[in-house]
């Protein structure tokens, strides 16, 4: 029997450390909780995490599970807020790396808004594939092998990428989408 919500059953690690970009994290979380998705914030802190309103500090986020006990296995999906400052201490924190990168071997679905797409940057996963961000990392993708493009949405394959938060209403309908298969061969 099909369940009402598109995403019943679905875990989606967000993995994310101080200095996301509120709005980021909060806009898709909500629309993966009312599709159905259970959310776990992910990050190197132990107990909260604070999002940012692009320079301004602001809520923070009590921490699900730390990375060092976080296995991705656990999870089916993955969504990576953008702000400047977390992905940039993420990319350099070892065992974000490798979470991400077991993400993207097991083939699970990845959302990354804004600066989000840098991880996939270190992990090497934007090699040979077609994705959008924030203007600024257009040169850090095509020097790992990414095909850059400016438009509000790109999906390719098992990754949705977006610029900005203006795109977070097509950001999220794109990532549901995209999510959706996973979360029933998860209902089986």
């Amino acid at each position: 029997m099909t369940h009402p919500l598109p995403l019943h059953g679905l875990r989606v690690a967000i993995l994310v450390e101080d200095g996301f970009e509120q709005v980021e994290m909060t806009g898709p979380r909500d629309a993966l909780r009312d599709a159905g998705a259970v959310t776990e914030i992910v990050s190197p802190k132990k107990d909260t995490v604070r999002g940012y309103n692009h320079e301004d500090p602001a809520d923070e986020f009590k921490v699900d599970a730390t990375i060092a006990e976080a296995d991705p296995m656990n999870y089916d999906a993955l969504l990576l807020p953008g702000g400047v400052r977390n992905p940039d201490a993420l990319r350099i924190d070892n065992k974000s790396v490798l979470f991400v990168h077991a993400m993207e071997t097991a083939k699970k679905p990845i959302a990354a808004i804004c600066h989000g797409p840098w991880m996939l940057v270190e992990t090497g996963y934007v090699r040979g594939r077609t994705l959008t961000s924030w203007p600024s990392l257009r040169t850090d993708i095509v020097n790992a092998g990414g095909n850059w493009v400016d438009e509000p949405v790109v999906k390719d394959e098992l990754l949705v990428t977006s610029r900005n938060p203006g795109d977070i209403p097509r950001f999220n309908k794109a990532m549901v989408e995209l999510f959706t298969p996973t979360a029933q061969a998860v209902a089986g």
